[in-house]
């Protein structure tokens, strides 16, 4: 038998390699893997700099014995980022016999539709960041009379070219992912998988096995159970309108839902925002929901806090009269409803995993509380041949302020599998100061921690704050505003928080937050030369702290 990467992590044996056994000494290891671990020391790099591997799906059973072959030594139930990446890796850096299933593509996901690309790629993160950059012309046509253009007539959208194009970028994209795969040697069946047994999944008529299988379905969107809740729309159904619609109500004050918003209010949409909370982005740091609420205001969003929907009904000319019930006061539970009516009604009360006929209750894969996979650090299931990654983990939900799991961490968390599973290093993925954006009107980025967060952890921080008008709007006459946050752990003198509210917030963050994560001092900032004019600068230019909280009670700079 020829071990490869399987063998260097123990998975010749009978049943897996358990985490434990994967990490003790060779000296104490069961015989199976001091075997698969001393072949390994003896295999020699490649040409290109990686470990040349000669990889096998057969197991052996712990005794060495009586070889079992599989039809793959990882099997893949989903085609979206996490799957794609784990798959691709696996087949074409570790030498790994790959395979992967993923439903025809369709831009609106269904139980019979997906594609390659999945979520992020055909109906989340891309076709929302192109419809994010359609909404912003309005307002850029506007500024640009501050600046003298004159604008002859009223600038007009043709929304069927719109879509046109947006939807070929995605056929586009889907192929892309294919050719991916296929260039890395991993064979795609298209269908729908389910789990049969542990090593054994079902996809259409075909059944195919193997050493080990990964789950990387994502998740679906989740519409609260009301009175007609039948006839909102959720995102998918958002980025396939026909028509911009005059008037919508968005259910939810989440990242989806704050994002839609300014979407649809670019467009020349009349936006009402109804949400239970306060104020919209519940997790967020709290300095950052008020600016924000107070910028969305601004910008024309109807805001409607302490909300929830009650009612949906259909009326004869197709649209739709909403009703709300709305709390008097945040501690009250005393109701006051209102109507209004809407051409659609958008459910963006946030995602949940998509678990749903994959075989798991029959092969005895646990579940957390909440409906998703329960893996272990290493993505790895109760069952030893069985791991998932990605949304369908829902692991980003035990981290306070991060919207969702996007394809980003997916990615990470897909390398850090296989690693583990092929790679001879157990790794787990590392989700701390993970840097996310809100690309709502004006966009959010953040990464660390909040302000609540940091003082209940650290006790003593230093909070340093900026609002500025950027100097585009000086000119310009709009009036928006930015807002900048560090929040600093006064002993260590360590950044354990950054935030930005405004223009080129994502951009911003990316920068801070490899800064962030390395581990960066509010010393090492303030000796930064800043790049002038930018609005970056401010960030390396905040010298005297806005708030110095301590154990005893804080103190406010003059």
């Amino acid at each position: 038998m020829k071990l490869g990467g399987l063998a260097r992590q123990g998975v010749a044996c009978a049943a897996g390699w358990p985490h434990a056994a994967a990490r003790r000494a060779p000296a104490t290891a069961a015989p199976c893997l001091r075997r698969a671990l001393a072949a390994a020391r003896q295999q020699q790099r490649g040409p290109a700099g990686r470990r040349a591997m000669s990889v096998r799906a057969e197991a052996v059973s712990g005794n060495g014995t009586t070889p079992k072959e599989f039809d793959f030594d990882l099997f893949c139930i989903g085609a979206g980022s996490g799957g794609v990446r784990a798959s691709r890796v696996a087949a074409g850096t570790y030498g790994a016999k790959v395979g992967i299933c993923e439903m025809p593509f369709n831009t609106i996901a269904s139980d019979s539709a997906g594609g390659a690309g999945g979520t992020c790629v055909l109906r989340g993160c891309v076709p929302k960041k192109l419809f994010v950059y359609a909404a912003e012309y309005r307002e850029f046509f506007s500024d640009a009379q501050g600046f003298g253009w004159q604008l002859p007539g009223q600038p007009s959208l043709d929304w069927p070219s719109f879509l046109a194009k947006k939807n070929a970028e995605l056929q586009r994209l889907n192929g892309v992912y294919m050719n991916l795969l296929n260039n890395s040697g991993v064979e795609y069946i298209e269908g729908r998988g389910r789990l049969v047994d542990a090593h054994t999944v079902q996809v259409g008529d075909r059944t195919v096995t193997a050493r080990n299988i990964l789950i990387a379905t994502g998740a679906r969107a989740f519409v609260p159970p009301f009175e007609g809740a039948e006839l909102c729309m959720i995102s998918d159904n958002a980025l396939e309108v026909a028509e911009v619609p005059k008037r919508i109500v968005i259910v939810g004050g989440g990242y989806i839902a704050v994002e839609f918003a300014g979407i649809f209010a670019g467009l020349g949409s009349e936006v009402h925002l109804v949400y239970r909370q306060d104020r919209p982005l519940r997790g967020f740091d709290d300095e950052v929901r008020t600016f924000a609420a107070e910028q969305y205001a601004q910008n024309g969003l109807h805001l409607h806090p302490l909300t929830v929907p009650q009612q949906l009904v259909k009326l004869p000319d197709g649209r739709l009269k909403f009703t709300g019930a709305r709390r008097t006061g945040a501690q009250s539970s005393d109701e006051e409803t209102f109507e209004l009516e809407v051409d659609h009604v958008l459910a963006a009360t946030g995602r949940r995993p998509n678990v749903g006929n994959l075989g798991l209750e029959e092969v005895g894969v646990q579940m957390t509380k909440s409906g998703a996979i329960a893996v272990d650090d290493y993505s790895q299931t109760n069952v030893q041949s069985i791991w998932a990654i990605g949304d369908v983990t829902d692991r980003m939900a035990l981290t306070p302020g991060m919207p969702a799991l996007p394809a980003a961490l997916a990615l990470m968390e897909a390398m850090a599998l296989t690693r583990t599973m092929f790679g001879g290093e157990p790794t787990a993925p590392d989700h701390a100061n993970i840097a996310t954006a809100v690309f709502s009107h004006p966009q959010i980025g953040t990464v660390g921690m909040s302000e609540e967060q940091a003082l209940a952890a650290y006790g003593n921080i230093d909070v340093y704050t900026s609002s500025f008008r950027p100097m585009r709007n000086t000119i310009s006459g709009n009036p928006g505003r930015t807002f900048m946050k560090l929040i600093v752990a006064a002993d260590s003198d360590v950044v354990v928080g950054c935030h930005m509210v405004g223009p080129d917030s994502a951009e911003i963050m990316q920068g801070m937050g490899v800064a962030v994560k390395m581990g960066l001092t509010k010393r090492q900032l303030d000796s930064t030369v800043g790049i002038h004019p930018s609005a970056a600068e401010e960030f390396v230019t905040m010298r005297s702290p806005t708030r110095q909280l301590r154990k005893e009670p804080a103190t406010v700079a003059a």
